[in-house]
Parts: structure tokens; sequence; C-alpha cells
């Protein structure tokens, strides 16, 4: 038998390891080099693996859940000594990486709901081998899935069982596969096999035509059926993004005292200029955008709050520049693309950037740069916003920014009650490095910028030079 060990590819995001997510081949499955063996998660984004030889399944290593180390063995293939062994295979083939469904559901529009995710800021691992330039020209000294290259010996007996090496269980079912395999993630083939449903009759109604949990629901609907379920019901193990989100939030709340700080803030005004700035152009301005200006100039006069905090190293690093987490609901989970140098934006700039950072986030299109590195996050729920929340902060970040839904309510004013545009800000704050005066003082600023919104384009010299003075 002439095998070929495929080892776990750098997938082009120069990350260190990898989580399966699911294996879309079984053990004595034939493959070809168009063929997907398994997907993986690799920060927040999962992509398809294909296999540089075609050949048998043999063995897999790992399971669904599991962890592996770029350059750790994969997936084990008989190539039966054909032409496929002796030739140069060169790279494994990666699919572009596209947004994990781990759900149905997804954003509610410009205001980009969603409570701060864990995890905006951990660093680019480094990948696990580099090159050296004098191997630069020798393919099979780089690349760790280039196959054996002696001479093939004759072609094995497929109908054997191979005797070495032992195949690892990987728990997986066998998948649906060939090049007209439906486009589904993960938890919608798991439910579709469940429900021995084809999810290649179906027309898929997600993006690219990807088949999403509707489209089963749908099917049920016409057929009658209903999903299998059972008194103790169905245990669903936590992998992926999930878990990651799970990981950090539990990090967040277990070791970051919190501090919460509700303000109201009437914005009569600010909507007022909203829907002015965007009438002259027909674009729609989110309000994101007038607290991300906001934030920006608040950040002048308290610099500490555009922070991170490393307790083990005990170091507050403050940034210049500020760089805004928007937290984003996905079909994955929460995210948090970053607005990058928003201090150098105007309002219409901010709010071009915010749209484009959260589609990215949404449909799966985000680089890594726009996942990470943010100094300061925004969360909002858009109209499901409610009074008041309680945001979880997104370490090492010092200060995450609440915004409640808009609601017209009784206000005094000069004596009399007037109905008043009003909306609550719900900011935490890292009580390690942020006592309540200040980060009460931080809000109240906000505060002042929106209820007198023409102070966000007046820069006075102070503020050019980072002065604490109010403009």
């Amino acid at each position: 038998m002439s095998s070929f060990t495929m080892k776990l590819p750098d997938v082009g995001e120069g990350v260190a390891e990898a989580e399966i997510v699911e294996w879309l081949v079984a053990i004595g499955d034939e493959v070809t080099p168009d063929s997907a063996l398994v997907e993986v998660l690799t920060d927040k984004s999962t992509v398809e693996i294909s296999p540089p030889v075609s050949g048998v399944v043999v063995a897999l290593h790992g399971a669904p859940g599991d962890v592996l180390a770029v350059g750790s063995e994969l997936v084990e293939i008989d190539t039966g000594g054909g032409p496929d062994s002796d030739v140069d295979p060169g790279d494994v083939v990666v699919d572009p990486p596209v947004a994990v469904a781990d759900r149905p559901g997804g954003g509610t529009g410009e205001q980009d709901p969603g409570a701060g995710r864990r995890g905006t800021d951990a660093p680019a691992a480094a990948s696990a081998a580099t090159s050296a330039p004098d191997d630069a020209a020798d393919p099979a000294a780089t690349d760790p899935n280039t196959p054996d290259g002696a001479d093939p010996p004759p072609a094995p007996d497929r109908s054997a069982t191979p005797s070495s090496p032992t195949p690892v269980d990987s728990g997986a079912e066998e998948p649906d596969d060939g090049p007209d395999r439906a486009l589904a993630a993960p938890a919608v083939r798991r439910r579709a096999r469940e429900l021995d449903i084809d999810l290649a009759t179906i027309e898929g109604t997600g993006p690219d035509g990807r088949v999403v949990h509707d489209d089963l629901d749908r099917v049920l609907v016409g057929t009658g059926a209903t999903a299998p379920s059972t008194d103790a019901g169905r245990v669903e193990h936590v992998r992926g993004v999930r878990r990651r989100i799970a990981d950090r939030m539990t990090a967040a709340w277990t070791t970051i005292p919190h501090i919460t700080y509700v303000e109201a803030v009437d914005v009569t005004e600010l909507e007022r200029l909203r829907r002015e700035l965007g009438s002259e152009d027909g674009e729609h301005l989110s309000i994101l955008a007038f607290l991300g200006r906001a934030i920006v100039l608040a950040c002048r006069e308290q610099p500490a709050l555009n922070a991170h905090y490393d307790h083990e190293a005990s170091e507050l690093t403050v940034f210049d520049d500020v760089r805004l987490g928007i937290a984003t609901q996905t079909d994955s989970g929460l995210m948090v693309p970053v607005v990058r140098d928003a201090e150098t934006r105007h309002v219409r700039d901010l709010a071009a950037e915010i749209a484009h950072v959260t589609t990215a986030a949404r449909d799966g299109s985000a680089s890594r740069r726009q996942l990470s590195g943010s100094t300061i996050t925004i969360t909002s729920l858009g109209a499901l916003g409610g009074i008041a929340t309680t945001p979880i902060l997104n370490p090492p970040e010092v200060a995450i920014i609440g915004v409640n839904k808009i609601e017209v309510r009784p206000t005094w004013v000069e004596g009399a009650a007037v109905p008043r545009r009003m909306m609550n800000l719900s900011s935490s704050f890292d009580h390690r490095m942020v006592d309540g005066w200040d980060a009460a003082t931080f809000v109240q600023r906000i505060r002042r910028l929106l209820e007198v919104p023409a102070l966000l384009f007046v820069e006075s010299e102070q503020d050019r030079s980072g002065s604490t003075r109010h403009p």
C-alpha cells in the first residue's frame, strides 16, 4: 500500500492551530483533489480543506471539537500506488473562509445589535513552521503534505482492510459529498441527517445559496414531519465560535470586577440633525457614527479609558489612536469588527466604515485584522435595546459603551413636561482601572456631546493638541 499522510496546513491566516468542526468524509471513502475532507475553524470562520491526491481514506486523526496544531497529522489516504503517489501535489487546497452558521438569525440593521463578544484583541499566533530560503526552491522540503517520492509499489487490493495505521474513530457520519454538494453549515448538516432530509434536494435561501435552518423548517412543514425529540432533551456539543465566546465570556465575568453606569440622553436634536444630514444626499447615517465621534472626543479628555489592561504584567497600555470595536450579531454568534483610526474620521466616514466592517463580519468576508485590535467597544441591540443592559467587557479593554433603544418620553423642560426622544447609555468599566467618578465623568461627557451635537463638529486648538478642556 502506498499511503499519503496529509497534515493540517496553514490556512492562510497565520494561525498556529485550528479546531475540527465536521468531517466531510468517512473511512473508506474515495477522494480526489476536488473533494472536501473536513471543515476546520480558525478564529471566527471555517474553511474546507481538500486533499492534493486521490485515493481512499484509511484514517482520520481527530474528532469534531479537537484542536490540532498546524503540521499535525490530519488524514491518511491510500493512494493505491497510482500516478498521484509520484506527483508533487503542491499546496493543499483550502477553500475561502465562510462565516460559521450555527443557528438562524442575524443582525437587525445599521445599529449593529449585540453584547460585546470576548476576544477581539487576541494576537495572531505565529505559523507553526517557516521555510528557510535554501528550501524555497524544493517544495518537498517545505510542504508537509508532499507524498513520498519513492517508486510506487504494485496497487493493493482495496477490498482488504489496511492493517496500518490504525484508523482513528472520528465520530463523523457519512456526509453528502461530490461536486454538487449543497452549501450548508455544520449544524444544518447534522440536523438534516437527523431529519433524514437530502440537502441536495433543497434550494437554499441563505448567502450564495447556502441551506439554512429555515429551509429545513420549510421542508418539515411541507411534509408534515416533525423533528425527533425525547423527553430527556437533546444534548448538543458546544464547539467552534460559540465555545470560544463562552470561554471568553466566562473569563471576562469571573476575572474582571465590572462597574456599570446607566445614563439617559436626550437625542431629540441629534435625531433631527441625523435626518437632515441624511436627506442631503439620501445617505442613512447610523447613530453609532455620532456615538463613535463622541467617544473619540471623550477619550481625548480621559485617554486611560482607551486602553488595555494586563493584570498578569500589571501594565496599562494607553493608546493614542482609537480603534472602535462594534459588537455585531452574526449567524455564528457575536463578533467585534474594528473601525481603525476612528480619531481621524468625520461622522460620514465613520458611518461608512461601520457599515463596511459589520457587513464583512456578517457575510464572513472580514479579514483577521478587521476582527482584532479594538481598544474600546460599542454594543447595541438596536430597536431591541431595552431600557438598560449590563454589557460584559471585551478584555483586555477597560470600557464598553452600550446603546439602548430610542423612545419618546415625557421630559421636564423649563417648567413643563414635553415629549423628547430619549436613549439610555448602559456602559461597563473595569473597576480595577476605572473609578466610579471617572466612569461617570466619561459617560457624562458623551451625553453632553450627543445632546448638543454641534459640539461633535467643533474641534478647538485644545482638542487637536490633546488637551482635556472642552471644545
